[in-house]
C-alpha cells in the first residue's frame, strides 16, 4: 500500500471502519462479493507522491471476474464493459495515437499515475449498490480530502452526477478538476463524448510542469 500505509492504518482502528470490515466479512460468507478481499485495495499500489491524475468511479463492477479494485478498469480476458469501451471511444477522438485494445485492463495507467478509485471498494454479485453506505464512503471521501492536501498539483475527472458530488472535498485552488457525464450508454450522449477529459488533463499537467500522462494501452498477447 505504499505511502498509504499509514493514512489506512489510522482508519482501521476507528469504529465505522470496524463495523464496515465486519459487515464485508459476514456478506462473503453469505454471498459472491467482489471484487476478492485481495484486490480490494488495488488502486492504493500507486504511492501517494506518484499520483497525477485521479478518476473516481462509484461500485465495483458486479458480475464475476470483473472487478478487481481499479475503477472502471477489467481484468485481461474479461470482456470490456460498455462504459469502458465509450472511454476508450473518446480516447480515440481526444488523444491522437491511441488506438482501442483488445482489453479493458488499466493497470498500466496507474503505473502512470492515475489513481482509479472507486468510492464503495466492495459490491454483492449482482446487486449494484448493495455495499454503499456500509462505511466505504467514509474511507475514500478521507483519501480524497489526502490528494486535495497534496502539495503537488492534480487533476481530478469527476464522470457524472455522482463522482461530482466529490467536488466539494477538492481545493481548487490548488487543484484543477474537469467533470463531464458519466460514459455510460445512458449518458455519454449527453456530455462525456467529446469532453476531451485526457487531452485537457494531459495539458493542466504540462502548466503543473508534471508532466503528461501516456494514455496508450497496449494489446494483450
Amino acid at each position: 500500500m505504499s505511502s498509504w500505509g499509514q493514512l489506512l492504518a489510522s482508519e482501521t482502528d476507528k469504529p465505522y471502519f470496524k463495523a464496515l470490515n465486519q459487515f464485508v466479512l459476514e456478506e462473503r460468507r453469505a454471498h459472491a462479493v467482489f471484487p476478492p478481499a485481495k484486490d480490494m485495495f488495488n488502486a492504493f499500489i500507486l504511492p501517494l507522491d506518484e499520483v497525477k491524475i485521479v478518476i473516481i468511479g462509484q461500485d465495483p463492477y458486479h458480475h464475476p471476474g470483473q472487478a478487481h479494485g481499479l475503477s472502471f478498469s477489467v481484468r485481461v480476458g474479461i470482456r470490456t464493459p460498455p462504459s469502458l469501451v465509450n472511454v476508450f471511444k473518446e480516447l480515440e477522438a481526444d488523444i491522437s495515437g491511441f488506438r482501442q485494445p483488445n482489453h479493458g485492463c488499466l493497470q498500466t495507467w496507474l503505473t502512470r499515475g492515475v489513481l482509479l478509485l472507486n468510492s464503495t471498494l466492495t459490491v454483492r454479485a449482482y446487486e449494484p449498490g448493495s455495499h454503499q453506505g456500509k462505511g466505504w464512503e467514509t474511507l475514500t471521501d478521507t483519501v480524497i480530502r489526502l490528494l486535495s492536501d497534496q502539495p503537488k498539483p492534480l487533476v481530478f475527472l469527476l464522470w457524472g452526477r455522482f463522482a461530482q458530488t466529490k467536488h466539494r472535498l477538492i481545493d481548487e485552488a490548488k487543484h484543477v478538476v474537469f467533470t463531464a457525464a458519466h460514459p455510460s450508454p445512458l449518458s455519454a450522449t449527453k456530455g462525456f463524448f467529446g469532453s476531451k477529459p485526457f487531452s485537457k488533463a494531459n495539458r493542466a499537467l504540462c502548466d503543473f510542469g508534471r508532466g503528461p500522462i501516456d494514455w496508450r494501452l497496449e494489446n494483450a498477447r
